[in-house]
């Protein structure tokens, strides 16, 4: 389910889809992506309406998608044989992440 949120960050209402709720003392924080940012935010329970209308059926800005055919990798080492060799991993590592997010800029 669609909901619109205040980002603090954005400084701009956005549609979000919510993902966890964190309880504070006085309030609630819910973790939420940003549909049209494509980004994880922290949005305070006060800054959440329900979409009307027309605003609901718009298409979003950003779409989780994937790179075609390529596959995480990590480096295997074996120490015992002294080695390493280049195999295949569950997920991106962090390093890896980065550098693709560097590319792009």
């Amino acid at each position: 389910q669609i909901y619109v949120v205040f980002s603090e960050e954005l400084k701009c209402w956005c549609r979000a889809v919510f993902q966890s709720v964190q309880c504070h003392t006085v309030h609630y924080q819910l973790r939420c992506f940003l549909v049209d940012y494509a980004k994880y935010s922290l949005v305070e329970s006060d800054n959440i309406r329900v979409p009307v209308g027309v605003f609901t059926r718009l298409p979003y800005r950003a779409k989780k998608c994937s790179l075609y055919c390529t596959k995480p990798v990590t480096l295997h080492l074996d120490f015992c044989e002294n080695t390493a060799k280049i195999g295949p991993a569950k997920r991106w590592d962090t390093a890896a992440i980065q550098h693709f997010r560097d590319l792009l800029k």
